[in-house]
C-alpha cells in the first residue's frame, strides 16, 4: 500500500531527471560543436564577457586578439559563443531621441534648512 502512494512521485521525479539530463546533453553537444568549428579570424565572446578575434588555435587553447597587436591565450572552454554580423550591428538599429540642452549650475548641491 505504501508503494502505491509513492509511485506517482517516483514517476514524476524520474521524468524530470530524464528531461533535465537531455537538455544538459544537448547544451554540452552544442558547446563541443562550437569549439570544434572555431577557425582563425572568427570573432568570439568568452565566458568572462571579453570579445576578441581568434589568431591561433591549438588542441586546448586559442589566441585572442583583444586590441590591435594585443594577443592573449585562452582555454577553448572559455569561449562561450561566436559573434555574428547581426550581433555587431545593434548600434545602428537604435533610434536616439533628440533631447534639449541640459542646465548646468556652478553651485554644489547643498541642503538648505
Amino acid at each position: 500500500m505504501d508503494l502505491v502512494v509513492f509511485l506517482p512521485l517516483l514517476i514524476i521525479l524520474g521524468a524530470f531527471m530524464f528531461f533535465a539530463s537531455r537538455r544538459q546533453k544537448k547544451a554540452m553537444q552544442a558547446t563541443i560543436d562550437l569549439h570544434e568549428s572555431l577557425q582563425v579570424g572568427d570573432r568570439v565572446h568568452t565566458t568572462s564577457g571579453l570579445q576578441g578575434t581568434i589568431t591561433a588555435i591549438t588542441d586546448d587553447t586559442v589566441g585572442l586578439e583583444i586590441a590591435p597587436g594585443v594577443v592573449t591565450t585562452w582555454m577553448k572552454l572559455a569561449v562561450r559563443d561566436r559573434v555574428t554580423d547581426d550581433d555587431t550591428d545593434f548600434d545602428e538599429d537604435v533610434e536616439t531621441e533628440d533631447s534639449g540642452p541640459t542646465e548646468i549650475s556652478d553651485s554644489p548641491n547643498t541642503k538648505i534648512d
